[in-house]
């Protein structure tokens, strides 16, 4: 039964899987193509439909919905008007809401970044949705559907059920899992109809900055450091130039003011999956390892051997960093000398 002042809920009506594919004049978020993948498995496992949801201004010409069908969206419902473009978080929370309440899914998932953040709560707390923030395991099991996230500064993981409410939304870490392979391209794209209305505060985009922090978790070669490097992330720095790599750090090394946290890696910062992963001075605490593990290889630099990063480590070095990292950028500049 419903708590008061909250509608009863007719679980029965609320089927598919839908994902929120995020894009910018016409670039689509690495995280949403990331979900459509985890949304095809959801999707297969109950039976049912995967449905991607695009908003924007002209669509069709950006090629986005017919790339979801080729990623494995059975269907693409698609809102294609100016007042999408540039992103507000009144037009897309309006808009979404709407198809929720229309269309009823059963399981929603949206990226994690900025602007899914930015509306998901608009779309939640209306509809009485089930909403789970930042979460990085997403599960069917025999009985429910399973959400879990970092908890308690990363040191567990909390699994969250949402029995009564529909649908059951999530916001998903960028990273944690897998784009999905190319399908068979058979599905069906569907031009919604826009219910928002242009209004006399929609703003107007004069110049547009982007930082300089990239997002590493698009990052082929991370070099990372940890306490061990004492501050010290100049060497760092420099191996990252020597290697094309993008810096990361830990999270004591961000609480310590030495790196970024838009560059902290690890349960309560970003999921990565680079080819390489140079973890200097970092201990190997397993909330740090849950955001690097599955990188294809990892290179570890700690003068202690019996560090846990060892476990997770495809070559080891023991030995100082403040030793180490100068041979080794030494030889790197050779080779880029001699190249």
């Amino acid at each position: 039964m419903a708590a008061v002042g909250e509608p009863d809920v007719d679980l029965d009506a609320h089927t598919d899987v839908w994902v929120f594919i995020e894009q910018h004049d016409g670039e689509v978020a690495a995280v949403s193509w990331e979900l459509l993948g985890k949304g095809r498995d959801l999707a297969d496992q109950k039976g049912e439909d995967l449905v991607a949801l695009v908003l924007g201004e002209d669509l069709e010409e950006s090629g986005i919905p017919d790339e979801a069908i080729d990623r494995g969206a059975d269907r693409v419902l698609v809102a294609d008007d100016p007042v999408f473009a540039p992103y507000r978080a009144d037009a897309y929370g309006q808009q979404f809401r709407h198809l929720v309440e229309q269309r009823k899914p059963d399981i929603v998932l949206i990226g994690g970044t900025h602007t899914g953040r930015d509306f998901a709560g608009r779309v939640a707390v209306p509809t009485h949705a089930g909403l789970t923030a930042d979460t990085t395991e997403l599960e069917i099991t025999p009985d429910q559907y399973e959400m879990r996230r970092p908890a308690f500064g990363g040191d567990a993981l909390a699994t969250i059920i949402c029995p009564n409410h529909r649908p059951q939304m999530s916001t998903v870490r960028p990273g944690v899992f897998d784009e999905p392979s190319r399908g068979d391209g058979d599905g069906a794209i569907e031009q919604v109809e826009v219910v928002v209305e242009e209004n006399d505060t929609k703003s107007e985009v004069l110049e547009r900055e982007v930082g300089d922090v990239a997002d590493i978790t698009d990052a082929e070669v991370i070099v990372a450091g940890g306490m061990g490097v004492e501050g010290e992330f100049g060497p760092l720095e420099r191996l990252a130039e020597l290697l094309d790599a993008e810096l990361a750090g830990t999270r004591d090394a961000v609480e310590a003011g030495w790196i970024d946290p838009a560059r902290q890696v690890g349960q309560t910062g970003k999921t990565v999956r680079p080819k390489l992963y140079v973890a200097v001075g970092i201990s190997g605490a397993i909330q740090h390892v849950e955001g690097m593990d599955d990188s294809e290889t990892v290179i570890a630099i700690n003068n202690d051997p019996n560090a846990p990063i060892f476990e997770n480590a495809d070559y080891g070095i023991v030995g100082d960093c403040d030793e180490v990292l100068p041979q080794l950028i030494e030889a790197l500049e050779r080779q880029e000398v001699a190249a």
